[in-house]
């Protein structure tokens, strides 16, 4: 019987001046392609979370961030695996370059409002509420 595989993997809900950074998966035959995530990847063998986070947001959007509390981890079965994502509010390195889509398709700068209008991947739905509800709460 074929198991589906389980990914490890981090996304980062970066914080810029009251807009959160969310990204577009791109390409058609990308699994979830069109659907709006945080930007991250998986967590390689030797690597914790934050470490993870760091390495990914380099190569994935150029850019260097600090990464702060952790806001929700969830597991979904996808039909092509199984996605443990856990999410960690962040920040931009003071100075650092703003982010740069390399691997996505878009990337947009988001109020907190207008979170949830996203069509977001089910994995990163939960953390999404976390965040809005922290960002209101923090207002």
């Amino acid at each position: 019987m074929w198991m589906k595989p389980t990914y490890h993997v981090v996304g980062a809900a970066v914080v810029k001046n009251g807009r959160v950074l969310c990204a577009r998966r791109g390409g058609q035959s990308r699994s979830l392609a069109g659907y709006w995530e945080f930007p991250g990847g998986k967590v390689e063998d030797g690597e914790n979370e934050r470490e993870a986070l760091v390495r990914e947001m380099r190569e994935e959007c150029l850019c260097d961030l600090r990464v702060g509390d952790r806001l929700a981890t969830t597991v979904h079965e996808y039909d092509f695996a199984i996605i443990q994502l856990s999410t960690y509010l962040c920040d931009l390195m003071d100075g650092g370059i703003d982010p740069v889509a390399t691997e996505h398709s878009e990337l947009r700068w988001v109020t907190p409002d207008d979170l949830r209008s996203l069509q977001w991947a089910p994995a990163d739905t939960e953390a999404v509420d976390v965040l809005v509800e922290r960002l209101a709460l923090s207002s």
